[in-house]
């Protein structure tokens, strides 16, 4: 196994998704994050579903550390898990690590089999 994959298939994502503190808490100002290689596994067929997904937050205490969120994200390669389940589970644990004033999350899936799904989901919303 290479190094990449180790990392990978060893990421807990309760303790490797690492936080920072927001040393400039006192602003309000966002972060847009974008990750063009999301790929995960259909749970029906088994074939590759990717997707672009946007992370656009306003932190609070905390920010998302980048390299962790890359292997998080990463870590959905080999799973079987739907469009709808990989965003939601994506929110869920951003807003139960940093508590960010707002996140939104868009997973953008490329057409397949003539199906283009958008999935959005945001702090708002739960309101």
């Amino acid at each position: 196994m290479k190094y990449g994959e180790k990392e990978i298939a060893e990421f807990d994502v309760e303790k490797d998704l690492e936080i920072w503190e927001n040393k400039a808490k006192d602003n309000k100002y966002k972060i847009k994050v974008e990750l063009p290689e999301f790929s995960a596994l259909c749970p029906r067929s088994g074939y590759p579903d990717y997707a672009t997904i946007h992370l656009e937050y306003i932190p609070n205490e905390y920010v998302v550390e980048l390299k962790a969120l890359k292997l998080y994200i990463n870590t959905f390669r080999n799973r079987y898990i739907s469009h709808e389940e990989s965003a939601n589970e994506i929110f869920s644990k951003i807003v139960e690590k940093i508590n960010p004033h707002y996140l939104k999350i868009t997973a953008d899936f490329y057409p397949r089999g003539n199906v283009h799904t958008v999935i959005e989901i945001d702090t708002d919303m739960q309101k």
